[in-house]
């Protein structure tokens, strides 16, 4: 059997010759694109002719087409593409018609290449069609390769009168089927790893597109569509050369290569220009499928038009006033007849707040008319502008396609220059689910939600709009959004002092979270940071929305109910340092009475006293409970291993940490008034990864067994981590630990970020007790795959470590980690 891997190129005929001129086209170095698709096509067409007409020749068959349909019909041939034939014949004489389609069929198989055929009589194709609305869409695409062209095209006029005809039935169906897709598949313009053809905004849906505009009902925007099919095919087929695999699928591993490929700077700029034609291809499905359902219903009530124009009265449709210049028609918004969007600069944007508000799409034909007619805005913008951009961005989940209607005329950056810097930029964490510049949007929309709980909800929801919009620039993204967020806020119209408002709000958007999850709230400097950089109650007040308007955008990992918990707990206390009072010491503070108790019990029979104590669930945003969480208290006397010994046995019973405590209290033995011997207690915060929480009876015979020696945690976590999955092709980064600057007065602050893996703080607290130091408390987070973990660490003396033992620690504990 021959193959195109291993065909001699040397062979100048026959199957063995298409192969090697299709390898020889396939390796132009100057050809592709839509040059190298139509050679690829003619070179096939003329290699399946042929064995067309040698096949004809010895079967004695008439009356027979082979016609290239779906892909191949439309000419767009990847390296790796299917072959897409009907053998079409007149039913005169079967056997001879499969004796034709072997000696085509195999052939084509024996090369290697993927082949979805089919053999029909017109009839037998236009009833299949019928009854399979994948195979009528194909169908549209049909084009004779060779045979009896005049049994094609009477096949051709059939189908299309068929669809154009059966279209108001056909079209709400392949509406669903893209739906159902959509659904399944997501949408490509915010993917890591996109399906090129199937996801939303990819290759099929501009299949559909051109099917509808084959029936005739409706037709979908041409500005940009032919484009950004072409940089899809040519992303397919630089992905097929690449891997040397019939895959639609570009996934991360395989991205640089890709980019390469295409003569492209780097992977980012590969997924920002796919992301870019996905955007186009569903902004133009979004506004044929709204006329679609529009054509459908004026079909629908034609038949009480024509009763009313038989009465002498001709129907007007009916026009809803939203705003000035701005109305509501069949749906959708438009523009009065009395606007004049040459003379009102504000019109797009109180248009667009009128169209989020009532929860309506804006018409194409009016963004398109706001786009060429509409002057710019004086800066600053007059106050108008400025509350119907709040408006906008305060109506919730309607605010999304308003937007995107805006941007796909271009309107968005015009109003703001810097959005082009962030506009389909992907994020290479798979913790977001958006690319940037729909983050940002996404999280105007949570902090709608938020609006009543803030004094400035203006402030809010541009600050929201524009935490992130230093992404598109090289630096630290909060620092060059402070600037850039500062010049827009001016733009708009803010006085200085709210302009310094949404500074700060850009500036330090991810200070409660960060502080919160990674260090002491117990330590008085943590607290006094936030404070010292918030600056006010007000502002502090709107930090807190936008910490969780920001977080709720980024996705289900970004945001719980215990992160809440920890951030509003931090916001507390900076608000009381804020109004003037002083932070407690938590040196000072006495030990709780169950701490107490439990460590007198640790005292009296000298093994380990543990107890759990469950959190109540916190609803989620669907309506599901949040896995419960629990407060896990164990008190022991003072040994050397506590931290490994404890982190380890959580590892091995599937425990989460979130956040621990250690503290050392002094408690008298009873032998003399003096005596006192110091117990541990570790108040931790732990999850469940998955099934029910463990009892605490076995999680202090583990404990116990490991102290003593009798159980090999190192072992039992090793055969874990060895068996923990991992994706093929990734390499995860290599852990880092730093020292925190100025992180406590009262501690050096370590902290690690790695890949998360079974055992990993049990390994961190190995390291740590193989220094020598003592763990005040931690701070443990996880992000997706990335773990971020903070330790308040301190000499044997009990104070802070000087600065070049700090750094040794972190030298010590990354190399060991490694």
């Amino acid at each position: 059997m021959t193959s195109l891997d291993t065909i001699d190129e040397t062979e100048d005929s026959g199957p063995g010759g298409y192969a090697a001129a299709r390898l020889r086209l396939l390796s132009e170095k100057g050809r592709s694109g839509p040059s190298r698709r139509a050679s690829l096509s003619r070179l096939t067409d003329d290699w399946l002719a042929a064995l067309f007409a040698a096949g004809a020749a010895d079967t004695g068959v008439r009356g027979a087409a082979l016609v290239a349909v779906g892909g191949y019909g439309r000419g767009e041939l990847s390296p790796r593409s299917d072959l897409d034939l009907l053998l079409l014949h007149d039913g005169n004489d079967p056997a001879a018609v499969a004796a034709l389609a072997d000696r085509i069929w195999y052939p084509v198989w024996d090369l290697g290449l993927a082949l979805d055929h089919s053999v029909r009589t017109p009839g037998e194709a236009r009833s299949t069609a019928a009854e399979d609305l994948k195979v009528q869409l194909g169908l549209l695409d049909a084009r004779p390769v060779a045979g009896d062209l005049g049994l094609v095209a009477a096949l051709r006029t059939t189908v299309l009168a068929d669809w154009r005809n059966q279209a108001p039935r056909r079209l709400p169906d392949l509406d669903a089927l893209c739906r159902e897709r959509a659904e399944r598949q997501g949408e490509l313009q915010y993917l890591l790893e996109p399906d090129l053809k199937e996801a939303r905004g990819g290759l099929r849906d501009v299949t559909a597109l051109g099917a509808v505009a084959a029936s005739w009902l409706a037709d979908a925007p041409r500005e940009g569509l032919a484009e950004a099919r072409r940089i899809l095919l040519d992303v397919r087929d630089a992905l097929h050369l690449s891997t040397g695999r019939a895959t639609d699928r570009l996934a991360l591993q395989e991205q640089d290569q890709v980019a390469a490929e295409l003569g492209l700077l780097d992977a980012d700029a590969l997924l920002r220009q796919v992301y870019e034609a996905a955007r186009t291809v569903s902004y133009a499905g979004d506004v044929t499928w709204r006329e679609v359902g529009r054509v459908l219903r004026s079909r629908a009530v034609r038949p009480r038009l024509r009763a009313m124009l038989s009465g002498g009265r001709a129907p007007q449709p009916e026009r809803t006033p939203l705003a000035e210049g701005v109305v509501e028609q069949d749906g959708e918004v438009v523009l009065a007849r009395t606007a004049r969007p040459d003379r009102d600069p504000v019109l797009p944007l109180r248009a667009a707040a009128a169209a989020a508000q009532s929860g309506l799409p804006v018409s194409r034909y009016a963004v398109r008319r706001l786009a060429q007619a509409a002057p710019p805005l004086p800066v600053p913008w007059p106050a108008e502008a400025r509350e119907e951009l709040v408006t906008l961005l305060g109506a919730g989940e309607a605010t999304v396609p308003v937007w995107e209607a805006l941007e796909a005329e271009g309107i968005v950056t015009r109003l703001v220059p810097d959005w082009e810097r962030v506009r389909c930029r992907p994020q290479r964490n798979a913790v977001h689910t958006w690319t940037v510049d729909r983050h940002l949007v996404e999280t105007a929309v949570k902090a709608s939600a938020l609006t009543r709980h803030v004094g400035r909800p203006d402030l809010l929801l541009v600050a929201a709009l524009l935490h992130d919009i230093g992404k598109g620039w090289p630096g630290d993204h909060s620092e060059v959004g402070e600037t850039i967020a500062r010049d827009i806020a001016s733009r708009i119209g803010f006085d200085r002092t709210d302009v310094g408002v949404v500074a700060t709000l850009v500036r330090h958007h991810l200070l409660l979270v960060e502080t919160a999850t990674r260090r002491d709230l117990d330590d008085p400097a943590t607290v006094e940071s936030v404070a010292k950089a918030v600056g006010s109650v007000t502002t502090l007040e709107l930090l807190h929305a936008l910490t969780e308007a920001d977080a709720l955008a980024t996705g289900p990992a970004a945001w719980s109910s215990w992160r809440g918990s920890l951030v509003a707990d931090l916001v507390r206390r900076a608000a009381a340092v804020l109004a003037g009072d002083a932070p407690a010491d938590p040196e000072q503070a006495a030990p709780s009475a169950e701490q107490e108790r439990l460590a007198m019990e640790a005292l009296r029979t000298g093994e380990p006293v543990l107890a759990l104590h469950t959190e109540p669930a916190a609803p989620a945003e669907d309506g599901e409970p949040e896995p419960v969480g629990v407060e896990l208290l164990i008190a022991l006397p003072d040994q050397p291993g506590v931290l490994p010994a404890v982190a380890g046995v959580l590892a091995l019973h599937r425990l989460t940490v979130r956040a621990a405590d250690l503290r050392a209290i002094e408690l008298p033995t009873g032998a003399t008034e003096q005596a006192e011997q110091s117990v541990l207690v570790l108040d931790w915060r732990v999850a469940a990864e998955y099934g029910s929480l463990p009892q605490a009876a076995r999680l202090r015979a583990d404990l116990v067994r490991v102290l003593d020696g009798s159980l090999d945690i190192r072992g039992r976590l090793a055969e874990r981590e060895a068996a923990y999955p991992r994706r093929r092709g990734i390499t995860a980064p290599p852990p880092r630990v730093t020292v925190a600057p100025a992180g406590s007065r009262l501690a050096t602050v370590i902290e690690v970020r790695a890949q998360d893996a079974p055992g990993l703080l049990h390994r961190i607290g190995r390291a740590l007790e193989g220094a020598a130091v003592q763990v005040r408390s931690a701070r443990v987070s996880t992000l997706g795959a990335n773990a971020v973990d903070a330790f308040y660490v301190t000499g044997t003396d009990g104070a802070p470590l000087g600065d070049a033992e700090a750094k040794a620690l972190a030298t010590g504990v990354e190399e060991a980690l490694r």
